[in-house]
Order: structure tokens, then C-alpha cells, then sequence
């Protein structure tokens, strides 16, 4: 078995999951969260048994109640929202999605026509686009480049969704290029530390692996990208998994070495669940593959850490 690393949590989904453990433990059950605090399946399940109440859009949480934003960011009218509900809002957007919405902003502010390379409908792509309605149009991967329309091809830049193909992301930007030769790029890299480094140590594992796994749940953009790019770098087969519970044994036949890695918000449990399931098949020898050491942090949001310092007080 060849075990990647990076794999699995990464800073902002950390802080997410930890803002409503601390949310609950300091108002007490329940605490709402608007969207998945993160796209996994068996962290939303258990954070609903501590009392953590899901729902789709701030109408459903009661008056006065806490609601807790995910971390894929929110548009300013879902601030407006609450505030109108007299709701107290805990904002966990990563830190990183938050530099995305601060671009669109500013370049916003400057007219320029923004083009955002991202999937339509996903939670973080509708957050930005809120943004900036006005200037801001969606590229949904390379083969939407020709229906771009600018104003004025001297002032666009494009930004991109945090957690996309890294590949697929340059080979938009390039035809996005081709067309537009003044395209302006973001001050910094959208696409976030912790999907570059999980699509890097993978690619350099799958060409040694006859089947790639990647456990993440089926709305985790980057865990999705991760099998795409398994596949890309030359591993035979590539399967997402939520538990290991779900890998059939016909995957396995006639494997030699197998691939496993986790998406940015998948708990390291289940990735043992795996190694454990793989172990019982005969995959008993484990070679951690590391790229990098990822040493970031972020501390949790002001409103919670605020409340939390309160309370020690007393």
C-alpha cells in the first residue's frame, strides 16, 4: 500500500469543524449550520448527533437562534439575512475563500469583468459570484472559454473556485489566455495549499498503483478532482469511497500495490478504517508517501473567540 501525505484535514476545514464543536459545547444544543460545514458525510452525521441542526437557507433557523456559515464562504445578502432574523451569525469560511471574495471585491470596485473558473452550483462559486453579481461570470472549465463575453479585454482578470484541478484550472487560464492575450491573473495563487498538495503527492504515487482510493464523499469537489487526477497520472482504476465499508473486493483483483489518500475534509479514522480493511486482503505492507509538511493554522472565527473569552471570564 502506498499511503499519501498530505492527505485528509486541512487548516479550513479544521477551523470549520472545530467552530461548531466549540459553538456547541459554549450556547449549547442546538447550533444550526447552514449548508455542510464541510462536504463529508460522516462529519455532518456526527455533528448532528451532538446536536448540530443542518439547513439549506437562514429562513429555517428560528429568531435570535446561532447559525453557523460553512466554510465554503456565503454572498454578503446571506449576512443581510441574518441580521434581518436577528440571528447570531459565526462565520467559518476558510481563510482562504475569504482572499477569493476580497479579489472579486476589489477588482470589482476597479469595473474590471471577473472570470471565475469554477463548478456552477457549488456552494463556494455561488458565495464569490454574490460578491460581485454585476462583474463577475462563471467559467465552468476549459471548453467555456468561447462563450466568453468582456466589455473591455483590457481590464479582466479571472479567479478561481479554492479547490480545483490544478491542471485542469492552467488549461482554462491558457485558453482563457489565447483569447484574451491582457487576461490579468489573481495577486496570489486561488487554488488553496491544501488541494495542490494533495493532488501533487498523488500524482507521484498512481503511476506505481494498480488502483488509487480516495476516500471523500461525492459533493467534495476536491476529493472528485483527486480520482481525476489518479487516473491522469496513470494509476489503472481510481474509486471514491465515504467508509471502507464500500470497497469491493473485485477492485482489488489482480492488485499488486494500492494507492490511498483522503480529500481536504475526510477525519484520518476513516483513512484507517481503510488501511485496516486492506490489511485483512493481504495489503498488509504500508509506505507512507510524503511531499510535504503543512504546518498552517488558522484561528477560529472573532465571533466565537469573543464569546469563548467571555465565558472564561465568567
Amino acid at each position: 500500500m502506498l499511503l499519501a501525505k498530505p492527505r485528509g484535514y486541512c487548516a479550513g476545514v479544521d477551523r470549520a469543524v472545530q467552530t461548531v464543536e466549540e459553538a456547541l459545547k459554549l450556547y449549547g444544543a442546538p447550533v444550526y449550520v447552514r449548508k455542510q460545514i464541510v462536504h463529508n458525510k460522516y462529519v455532518v452525521t456526527t455533528l448532528e448527533a451532538r446536536g448540530a441542526i443542518f439547513v439549506e437557507e437562514n429562513e429555517e433557523v428560528p429568531e435570535g437562534s446561532t447559525v453557523v456559515f460553512s466554510a465554503h464562504g456565503v454572498a454578503p445578502e446571506v449576512h443581510e439575512q441574518a441580521r434581518q432574523r436577528n440571528l447570531k451569525a459565526i462565520d467559518a469560511t476558510c481563510p482562504l475563500v475569504t482572499k477569493v471574495h476580497q479579489e472579486a471585491k476589489r477588482f470589482a470596485a476597479d469595473d474590471y469583468d471577473i472570470l471565475l473558473i469554477g463548478h456552477e452550483g457549488h456552494e463556494e462559486v455561488v458565495g464569490t459570484s454574490g460578491e460581485a453579481p454585476q462583474n463577475i461570470q462563471l467559467v465552468d472549465g476549459p471548453d467555456a472559454v468561447d462563450q466568453v463575453v468582456v466589455r473591455d479585454p483590457s481590464k479582466v482578470v479571472w479567479l478561481s473556485q479554492t479547490t480545483l484541478s490544478v491542471d485542469e484550472t492552467m488549461e482554462t487560464v491558457n485558453r482563457l489566455k489565447t483569447k484574451l492575450p491582457l487576461l490579468q491573473s489573481p495577486p496570489s495563487d486561488d487554488i488553496c495549499y491544501a488541494t495542490q498538495n494533495r493532488q501533487q503527492v498523488v500524482k507521484e504515487i498512481a503511476p506505481d498503483c494498480d488502483v488509487v482510493l480516495v476516500v471523500g464523499s461525492k459533493n467534495s469537489s476536491n476529493s472528485v478532482r483527486l480520482v481525476e487526477v489518479a487516473l491522469d497520472a496513470g494509476s489503472r482504476a481510481g474509486h471514491l469511497i465515504d467508509y471502507a465499508s464500500e470497497i469491493r473486493d473485485e477492485w482489488l483483483d489482480g492488485a499488486a500495490t494500492v494507492g490511498v489518500t483522503s480529500g481536504a475534509s475526510v477525519p484520518d479514522d476513516l483513512v484507517m478504517d481503510v488501511l485496516t480493511h486492506l490489511a485483512q486482503r493481504g495489503f498488509g505492507e504500508v509506505t507512507e508517501y510524503k511531499t510535504v509538511e503543512e504546518r498552517l493554522t488558522f484561528s477560529l472565527p472573532s465571533e466565537l473567540r469573543r464569546d469563548m473569552k467571555a465565558a472564561a471570564r465568567g
